[in-house]
């Protein structure tokens, strides 16, 4: 590659040969501004200026929230079957003028929130791709800077909808995103992150032009129905305003669409063919409803072996030839379905799969539960521990959302044999961290504030399909188990789609599902996830496949959604449906400790060594909540009897002669340091320090110099304690005469 007159020549290896493709890097600096309703905070656009070798790029801000959008598409086509999307959002700690606090001192792994808004943005993108564009993209989204008042994530869906928009690459789009809070009952767009602490909802809307939603996700504190469909509606008329910004600069500064490579139609002989061979045993499958996950996964996958065998001769890529069975059986499902309006399984559109509870499934567990619906099961535990184990933020997470701490949190794990699969175990990854995020977003609103950290584990030990809504009703059965008094029960479930579309970017018909099975997330349109009460939703997560949803078909998903999140706490309820009363005898304890400030070394011993003791060998934490008090922390009852005994312990020292204030008392140097000497007035007594200060008139620099050693005996004269840290006040310079001054003599000339 080489650079002239602002012109670069890039070369590339095809196949074989070599091809050059021309660019300039010379682009002309385009802004777009745009405004809301709210009339409050615009949002800015611009192009030009940065990274101009990516295929796009764009700035966009909110105030001072900063985010930089880039994307890249290899120009050889992948030999994927479906899009390879890659979107990393990655936020900079320079962006807030701070420096990392590992040790490194640099950005490391991407954090929980970080990956959490990069499948935001994913889900927001994704859909608008054109079927047959398989070649690997990148989008990545820097953080430039970012204030205390407008949180992120918009901006870089907004940031990497433009940087598309500009772009060669194929995009239908552009997209448009914001965020909707409610205070008082008014919905109030793009929120600043002081009005979320008082906002009853935190939801995030993208929509395409048409009025067409592209994704939801959001959190609320169990507001309405009709509130949540209210902000929906405003938050698509809003993204629209965003659309226009965003056609506007495209129109200025973008750059001609690429012409892309697709796969090679199929001979339409080989497609009857396969048609011939496949469609009635494909119906005969789908239509038994006798077939659970595995055994119908079984018939599909042998009874495609046997048709691609009988074209073992045809001399065409046997993975094309896999494609074009997947795409007369996704047909037939999909037509089979629109046909009887019954589900592979045999249920009708609205039926929920069969459910079983079940809770207290081990002793020593603080709380535990069981939930299974259909071939998806959940195994729920709850685990009380001191305040010290609560989730620590990271410090550009603390900035963005708030949030210090947590001490509720849900861990969501799906190992690989929950659908009888071989993987490699490790680090939870993107989907994990999704799927728990949304899942503790359903409970949190319904959990009170308590004492201890709270950590909820959610496993997945068989899954066919909504497994992140399982993890809402298992948890929230574990909760109660556990004694915790929750506001109220918790449920979810997931809604799916099928449709035709109408050519006009509209649907032309559309079935929706409630409870959706594995093959239909993967064989329909949408997954729909809304968690709540019986009274509000706490949480709703919107992936949609197909290139945006009328207002109308979402309105009606959120409806059914609802209604079957209520039958299904009502079957919850039938296991438990209060908090379990009693203590368990593993139940933690708090208590609180007060210590006289004096005699807060005697507690802590040397080097705090008593502290440590306690926690090693009877799991007690104890913390300080000012000067003196303390919270105690034991993991039972058992263990605070013994802390309490040991503590008392150390305490309860022998009887203490009483010290006159401005006595003089004989004390022994019991150590030497630097700054001092230590010494007892009587046996038993903590060491006090005199300080070389202390010690004599004149400005001495080390105990030695007056000949002082362990052992020596010396005369101090006692003031009492110190009323703010308790240390015992001692002073031998008071005891000894001032050096002599010396005289000098003035010279009169």
């Amino acid at each position: 590659m080489f650079i002239k007159n602002r012109v670069i020549l890039s070369k590339l290896r095809v196949r074989g040969r070599y091809y050059y493709r021309l660019f300039s890097t010379k682009t002309s600096v385009g802004e777009v501004e745009v405004s809301f309703t709210n009339g409050i905070t615009p949002l800015k656009l611009s192009t030009g200026r940065y990274a101009r070798f990516a295929d796009g790029a764009c700035v966009a801000s909110l105030g001072n929230t900063s985010v930089l959008a880039t994307v890249v598409s290899k120009a050889k086509q992948s030999p994927s079957s479906f899009l390879p999307l890659v979107v990393d959002y990655r936020q900079k700690a320079a962006a807030a003028g701070r420096i990392p606090t590992n040790f490194l001192r640099r950005e490391l792994g991407p954090t929980e929130r970080e990956i959490l808004t990069s499948r935001l943005i994913d889900r927001s993108l994704r859909p608008l791709f054109p079927e047959g564009y398989k070649y690997d993209t990148q989008v990545v989204c820097n953080m430039l800077a970012v204030d205390s008042s407008n949180p992120p994530e918009t901006v870089a869906i907004n940031a990497a909808s433009a940087a598309l928009a500009l772009s060669d690459v194929p995009w239908n789009g552009p997209v448009g995103a914001v965020r909707l809070g409610q205070i008082d009952n008014e919905v109030i767009v793009n929120p600043t992150r002081k009005d979320l602490e008082q906002s009853t909802l935190n939801l995030v809307v993208t929509a395409t032009r048409s009025n067409l939603v592209v994704m939801l996700e959001g959190s609320a504190a169990d507001i309405l129905q009709q509130d949540l469909l209210k902000a929906i509606k405003l938050g698509t008329k809003e993204a629209q305003h965003i659309v226009r910004g965003i056609e506007k600069l495209q129109k200025d500064h973008g750059k001609l669409k690429r012409e892309y490579e697709t796969t090679p139609p199929l001979d339409q002989t080989i497609v009857d063919t396969i048609k011939t061979l496949s469609s009635m045993k494909i119906r005969e499958i789908l239509s038994d409803h006798s077939h659970d996950k595995l055994s119908r996964d079984n018939a599909i996958s042998d009874l495609r072996q046997t048709v691609l065998n009988q074209l073992r001769d045809t001399e065409v890529d046997v993975n094309i030839l896999q494609d074009a069975f997947n795409t007369n059986l996704k047909q037939i499902f999909r037509d089979m379905i629109f046909e009887t309006d019954l589900r592979c399984d045999g249920r009708h559109l609205d039926d929920l799969r069969d459910i079983s509870c079940q809770v207290s499934l081990y002793e020593p567990l603080h709380g535990s539960a069981l939930f299974q619906r259909g071939q998806t099961q959940v195994l729920c535990t709850v685990a009380f521990d001191s305040p010290d184990s609560a989730l620590k933020m990271d410090t550009l997470t603390m900035l963005t959302s708030g949030i210090k701490e947590k001490s509720f949190f849900l861990h969501y794990e799906f190992p690989s044999y929950a659908t009888g699969e071989v993987g490699k175990g490790g680090a939870p990854g993107r989907r994990e961290a999704g799927h728990g995020a949304l899942a503790e977003r359903g409970l949190l609103p319904v959990v009170p504030q308590q004492p201890y950290a709270v950590r909820l584990t959610a496993e997945v030990l068989e899954s066919n399909g909504s497994s992140s809504m399982a993890s809402v009703c298992g948890g929230s059965l574990a909760l109660l188990d556990a004694g915790v008094p929750l506001a109220a029960a918790a449920g979810g479930v997931a809604v799916g789609l099928v449709s035709r579309p109408d050519g006009h970017g509209g649907l032309d018909d559309y079935r929706i599902l409630t409870d959706l099975l594995g093959i239909e997330d993967y064989m329909g349109d949408m997954d729909f996830k809304i968690a709540g009460s019986k009274k509000g939703i706490t949480a709703l997560q919107a992936d949609i496949k197909i290139s945006g949803l009328p207002l109308k078909v979402v309105m009606e998903a959120v409806q059914k959604g609802c209604d079957a999140k209520s039958r299904i706490i009502d079957i919850m309820n039938q296991c438990i449906d209060k908090p379990r009363q009693g203590r368990k005898e593993n139940m933690p304890v708090i208590e609180e400790l007060e210590v006289e400030a004096h005699k807060r070394a005697k507690l802590l011993g040397l080097g705090g060594i008593n502290l440590k003791k306690l926690y090693v060998e009877n799991g007690v934490q104890v913390t300080p909540i000012d000067e003196t008090k303390y919270t105690v922390f034991a993991p039972s009852q058992a263990a605070m009897e013994e802390a309490r005994a040991r503590i008392a312990g150390w305490l309860a020292a022998e009887r203490t002669p009483e010290l006159e204030f401005g006595a003089i008392y004989k004390a022994k140097v019991v150590e030497v340091k630097d700054i001092g000497v230590l010494v007892t007035l009587y046996p038993g007594m903590s060491p006090a320090l005199v300080h070389n200060s202390q010690l004599d008139h004149r400005k001495i620099m080390h105990p030695s110099v007056l000949g002082l050693d362990v052992g020596s005996e010396i005369q101090v004269k006692y003031f009492g304690r110190d009323p703010v840290s308790g240390q015992t006040r001692l002073s031998r310079k008071v005891l000894t005469s001032p050096p002599p001054g010396v005289v000098r003599k003035l010279d009169k000339s």
